[in-house]
């Protein structure tokens, strides 16, 4: 197995699967994309599309064992070594030593995230000794300055207080302090701004690119949201029913949207100083146990869809370098728009 030396991160043809009492059900489809050294990759969608599946895919955190990584790669770039991700034991040390040191993850909801019984200190002590080779006070004494970095006053004071005993910001402040304390290689940040209003969310965001560029990290950032995308994202990848749609630079594809679905994304945002209708996307995000593999799963949805898509899966076409659309728009050159 070989990387570019740019690469960090390479999802390769991952499927993972949920068991349920009569079926077995394809939440992420075949997901193929990279994640260079010091760039931020988005990964947009409606929920239910798989972004957190996706996830908790590549740091080992899926619920066993209703769920399992049934097929592909995630090939994690170590030094000059690589590993595939997706072959480790969930509860394994091998995986242990990544998780949370190397790659490190913000959840959505920090109260539900954090444990109400032990101080917000405690935890963050819990996460640098489980892997770094430090004494209790020298731990505290790190926590104390991550809770300081990520702009939590009083932090010596802060450090020995209770999750209920903080506000949503301060917690998500906490979190992000908490997944930053080893210093990880690889962030990942599921909707890091979930139930903020958008002065603390803004604050947030700023705070997590500036650790990104203070560290020198490479980050996924999972959201719903297209302007978070646009403001700090390098890359997006457009996610629908477990499958990737679209993929490539945010600049391109924000420009020239090529996949309907996208294009609906895009045209359901309101405009500052326009004067225009909002245009939904009719519909909604199908439900696992209705899929079946032969067919385009946002035929029901799409204004182009014709007899190909409703009987036939479409392939992943290339419209430049970095920029893949899987639609059926793009089978043939003439009949791109």
């Amino acid at each position: 197995m070989n990387l570019a030396n740019d690469i960090l991160l390479d999802v390769r043809d991952l499927q993972t699967q949920f068991q349920t009492d009569d079926s077995v059900l394809k939440a992420v489809d075949h997901v193929s994309f990279s994640v260079k050294r010091g760039e931020t990759v988005g990964i947009v969608g409606e929920s239910g599309c798989g972004k957190s599946v996706t996830a908790k895919s590549i740091i080992q955190t899926l619920p066993f064992p209703k769920a399992k990584i049934a097929g592909g790669e995630i090939l994690y770039q170590r030094n000059d070594k690589v590993i595939n991700l997706a072959e480790l034991d969930p509860r394994g040390s091998a995986m242990r030593s990544i998780r949370g040191n190397e790659i490190s993850m913000i959840f959505q909801e920090p109260m539900t995230s954090l444990n109400p019984v032990y101080t917000i200190g405690t935890q963050i002590i819990e996460t640098i000794r489980l892997h770094q080779k430090v004494t209790k006070r020298q731990a505290r004494e790190q926590a104390i300055e991550m809770l300081d970095k990520v702009g939590i006053s009083a932090p010596s004071r802060r450090v020995d207080q209770y999750p209920h005993e903080f506000s949503g910001g301060m917690r998500q402040r906490a979190m992000i302090a908490m997944a930053l304390s080893c210093r990880p290689n690889l962030l990942i940040a599921d909707e890091p701004t979930t139930a903020l209003d958008v002065t603390v969310e803004a604050q947030i965001l700023n705070l997590i690119m500036d650790l990104q560029h203070e560290m020198g990290m490479s980050m996924i950032m999972i959201t719903h949201d297209l302007g978070v995308i646009a403001g700090v994202s390098n890359r997006v990848v457009v996610m629908y029913s477990g499958w990737v749609v679209e993929q490539g630079p945010v600049k391109e594809i924000f420009a020239a949207p090529k996949h309907p679905y996208t294009r609906g994304l895009l045209a359901s945002i309101p405009q500052i100083g326009e004067e225009r209708s909002l245009v939904p996307i009719t519909g909604t995000v199908p439900t696992l146990q209705s899929l079946s593999e032969g067919w385009c799963y946002f035929a029901p949805r799409c204004p182009h869809a014709d007899d190909r898509c409703a009987n036939f899966e479409p392939d992943s076409y290339q419209i430049s370098e970095e920029h893949t659309v899987k639609c059926w728009l793009y089978a043939e050159k003439e009949s791109m728009i």
